[in-house]
């Protein structure tokens, strides 16, 4: 494979250094969402594009687009991006590297005298974590005009603030989110190129992989509310005890979700919270948050409503009440066919192993699936760890990722190259 792509290597290590200098700890990166380490990163981010000689704006959601212009400033654009916030602790490749591609890509054909028919864009989306506010991909829901504002309008994240408060803190008014909504004329196509988050391509020796479709989370938050008392007088036969049932309902999520091992449906108690939180004071009250994920729509239901009847055992044997909220309930994404006929032809082309799979992980390009036809590319990642400081891609398949990008985009945008004269062709 021959390509500027090559020449580039130390450039990107050194934007994704750049980038992640911003929420840097000792035990990885920490930029959540609307939090002054993204925002510090995103006008990072910014003043790179604009060195490549792209406008940018931001929308509603908070958002950001950056637009290198087309010989026809018309036409609709080619699209790629990821985003830039991580989870707590997270790696340095998650999000950040798809939208560090897209820069690379623009820069390349800045390098070549390339310019397109079609005009290219940039996106680095807001809150696609759901790590600060519980739900993912705000702002791909934002420019899809699919988010819900009754969803998000309680949110708020573990010290108290609310996402309306973090949105007016990065100048936003949550009021106005359903102004980031784009028509489906906006967008020809959109592309994410992102690391695997698992083992399979490493496993495989295969560079790259190519989704067919996304796996969607339903996410809810239980309440197990119990008795509070004294651990040394209140016999055992007679406690509420909202810690032992909490437990219980994840040995119950985790049983749910081994029933549906065939759908590829798996679900995860990720946080809990107890109180009064005393070494001595039997629990009172326990809140956990279950993430239920799947291909299958009806899978997921089945584990839902299993954990729902689940309540009234608890309060059978254990005396213990349980409510329950839904923070979300998404949909698998289908990608489109013709957009995954054209990167099985450049991978051919390019003599490219690739592997057709499917994302268990959710990502932007769900929501702008909603647009336009869209495509996911994903580049291995080192024994499949993510969401994890020692999250890692290597430089080469990083390399191969881009170059692949790169084709695609050209592709859809339509490349027209300039001479020595000046004169395009």
């Amino acid at each position: 494979m021959e390509s500027e792509v090559d020449m580039n290597l130390n450039r990107i290590k050194q934007t994704l250094a750049d980038i992640n200098q911003y929420g840097a700890l000792d035990h990885g990166v920490t930029r959540l969402a609307y939090s002054e380490a993204e925002q510090s990163a995103t006008k990072h981010f910014i003043r790179l594009c604009k060195e490549a000689g792209m406008s940018v704006r931001s929308d509603a959601a908070g958002n950001v687009i950056a637009r290198r212009e087309g010989l026809n400033p018309n036409l609709p654009a080619v699209a790629c991006g990821s985003h830039l916030d991580t989870v707590i602790s997270g790696g340095k490749y998650d999000g950040t590297l798809g939208v560090i591609a897209g820069l690379e890509v623009v820069r390349s054909l800045n390098d070549q005298g390339i310019q397109t028919l079609h005009p290219i864009e940039i996106i680095a989306f807001a809150c696609e974590e759901s790590s600060r506010f519980g739900v993912a991909t705000i702002g791909s829901k934002a420019m899809a005009g699919v988010v819900k504002k009754e969803l998000i309008e309680s949110l708020n994240d573990m010290e108290g603030i609310t996402l309306r408060e973090a949105m007016a803190g990065c100048q936003l008014d949550m009021d106005r989110i359903h102004l980031a909504a784009q028509s489906k004329s906006t967008y020809k196509a959109f592309f994410e190129l992102h690391i695997e988050q698992g083992p399979l391509l490493e496993s495989m020796k295969k560079t790259i992989g190519l989704v067919h479709s996304i796996a969607a989370p339903t996410r809810l938050k239980v309440v197990v509310q119990g008795k509070a008392s004294h651990s040394g007088t209140t016999p055992m036969d007679l406690r509420q005890d909202a810690l032992l049932g909490m437990a219980q309902l994840a040995l119950e999520v985790e049983r749910l979700a081994k029933s549906e091992a065939a759908c590829g449906t798996v679900a995860t108690v990720g946080c809990c919270e107890i109180k009064p939180g005393a070494m001595n004071v039997i629990a009172d009250r326990a809140e956990l948050k279950i993430d239920i994920r799947s291909s299958s729509s009806t899978s997921k239901d089945r584990v839902l409503a299993g954990i729902i009847g689940y309540f009234e055992i608890l309060k059978k044997d254990r005396g213990l009440t349980c409510s329950w909220e839904l923070l979300c309930k998404e949909e698998p994404v289908e990608l489109d066919t013709n957009v995954a006929a054209s990167l099985e032809q450049t991978c051919t082309t390019l003599g490219i192993p690739y592997h057709k799979m499917l994302s268990g992980a959710g990502h932007d390009a769900m929501n702008m699936a909603k647009l336009c036809p869209t495509g996911l590319i994903f580049i291995p990642c080192k024994d499949g760890v993510s969401h994890h400081p020692e999250e890692h891609a290597s430089l080469k398949d990083i390399e191969v990722g881009i170059l692949v990008l790169q084709e695609e985009i050209m592709k859809w945008a339509v490349a027209k190259q300039q001479d020595r004269m000046g004169r395009i062709s």
